[in-house]
């Protein structure tokens, strides 16, 4: 399952309204949850005012509960093609680039809290994505 920016906060931070709910629904999912470097550039950004969380939050990466998927340059023409194909929606960078890994991966299931945008957003071969929780 990928994961978004939007848990991964909720998780770290014991004041966010979601934290229960993600921290709950973090128990019932099976296996790494995956993500890639613009969703923990965007955490970071989202919990600069949390030294300690930015700090627990590059500490997770060692299999649980997140785990890092590469980007290389090769992945770049078809993040800008989804950037380019939703550009009304005005998506950010994190958001096209887990819409790419649920492509290149085959994977279908995406642990957010932006229904907005990944409730929009079409996999390659116009599949919707199984939103959690």
């Amino acid at each position: 399952m990928l994961v978004d920016t939007g848990p991964i906060v909720a998780i770290l931070l014991k004041s966010d309204e979601h934290h229960e709910t993600c921290v709950g629904q973090l128990h019932q999912i099976r296996g790494p949850l995956l993500t890639c470097w613009p969703v923990i550039t965007e955490a970071a950004w989202l919990l600069r005012a949390y030294p300690q969380a930015i700090r627990k939050l590059l500490s997770s990466f060692h299999g649980r509960p997140f785990e890092i998927v590469p980007l290389g340059e090769t992945d770049l023409p078809a993040i800008a093609a989804i950037l380019a194909k939703y550009q009304r929606l005005r998506i950010q960078l994190a958001d096209a680039s887990l819409v790419h890994l649920a492509n290149r991966e085959g994977i279908d299931s995406m642990f957010t809290l932006d229904r907005r945008d990944f409730g929009v957003l079409r996999l390659a071969h116009g599949k919707r994505l199984r939103l959690v929780p």
